[in-house]
């Protein structure tokens, strides 16, 4: 456990200097993502307190008295059920605390202000924990790897299987995809499967449904595994039987678009070039305005997080960033394509992680 100690200290120490620089003298964290990010603590009820003198708090409920002794062995827990109160509740008079303005609801706003010592004053905190979470370290790169790499097997696995094929409805292959996933070590899915056959691939966030797969559909799956506190992300889309020729050429618009994606994507590159290197592929071939989402986004604790690979991305990729690339083309009533690859940034070429064949598989 050692080692995990240094981790999550090194993140509160970042945190801690980012308060200072703000002139804030203690941040109340109660997003529980965040919770987890800086302290080990994996509970579903918790609050953190964390200083600018690099001192922290933790308060969880009694259900997880053991747990939290085990993941947090180097913070002194509160055991309450109104964690974020009874953490301010101990702030020094005259400070000024952060929360999270991005996840407190107004009524958990008013719980706050009520909690406060008199002379304390609440600030909105707005970024800056996800802009520490941006770059991974090693270990939530080697764990980021391995969840992907759980999930191209399941996939692997239900191809080789004839699990994915005509006669078959999406909510079959969705629901063996996810089994095959769970047996390998996914706690559960990163998000709902998505399994889009014929005129439903045209649909870029359909789920699965009752559609039987027909010969001459396209099936687009967008899945993820989520084990140790990450997740995956990946798409790929398949013919079952010959496809019609239209769906065929979108097919290879869409893969040269990934390809050019993913080659844009180095340290230093603006996050709007990203985007672009592979809209003007699909823009080219005539087809941009079924390109009706942005190229991609981080992936870590959560599925999407920052950076964002849009064209309204801010910033520039760096070593140790995650991001998907997945453009997509959707022509209503016909049918879409979607590949989507999750990568590391390294300082060459990036890293993907998701490694399974990109050219067309007909089955």
């Amino acid at each position: 456990m050692g080692m995990a100690d240094t981790r999550f200290e090194t993140r509160r120490r970042k945190l801690a200097s980012e308060l200072a620089a703000q002139r804030i003298d203690d941040m109340v964290v109660t997003n529980l993502v965040h919770v987890r990010y800086l302290s080990g603590f994996s509970g579903s009820n918790a609050a953190l307190l964390v200083s600018k003198d690099r001192t922290a708090a933790i308060a969880t409920d009694g259900r997880y008295l053991t747990q939290v002794a085990q993941e947090v062995p180097d913070i002194e827990a509160r055991i309450t059920r109104e964690v974020a109160p009874v953490l301010l509740s101990e702030v020094v008079e005259g400070h000024r605390v952060g929360y999270e303005a991005d996840y407190v609801s107004v009524n958990q706003l008013r719980e706050l202000e009520k909690a406060c010592p008199e002379g304390v004053s609440l600030v909105p905190v707005s970024g800056v924990i996800e802009g520490i979470r941006l770059v991974k370290d090693p270990l939530e790169l080697t764990r980021l790897s391995e969840v992907a790499a759980l999930a191209t097997r399941a996939l692997d696995e239900l191809v080789e299987a004839g699990e994915l094929r005509a006669g078959r409805t999406e909510r079959e292959v969705a629901a063996d995809l996810e089994y095959r996933m769970r047996l390998l070590g996914s706690e559960h899915v990163s998000f709902d499967t998505i399994v889009a056959s014929g005129p439903n691939s045209a649909l870029p966030h359909y789920s699965a449904g009752d559609r039987t797969l027909t010969e001459g559909d396209l099936v687009t799956i967008d899945f993820g595994a989520h084990r140790l506190g990450f997740n995956s992300d990946m798409t790929r889309t398949f013919a079952i039987g010959e496809p019609p020729a239209r769906l065929r050429e979108i097919y290879e618009v869409v893969l040269a678009a990934q390809l050019a994606g993913v080659k844009a994507a180095v340290p230093g590159a603006a996050l709007v070039d990203v985007d672009k290197a592979c809209r003007d592929i699909i823009d080219e071939a005539g087809y941009g305005e079924y390109f009706v989402h942005s190229t991609g986004h981080g992936i870590g604790l959560e599925v999407h997080e920052a950076p964002s690979a849009a064209r309204t991305g801010r910033g520039e990729l760096a070593e140790g960033m995650t991001l998907t690339i997945e453009p997509g083309i959707y022509i209503p009533g016909e049918g879409g394509v979607r590949i989507e690859d999750t990568l590391i940034i390294t300082s060459g070429a990036p890293r993907v992680i998701t490694e399974w064949p990109k050219e067309l598989m007909i089955l």
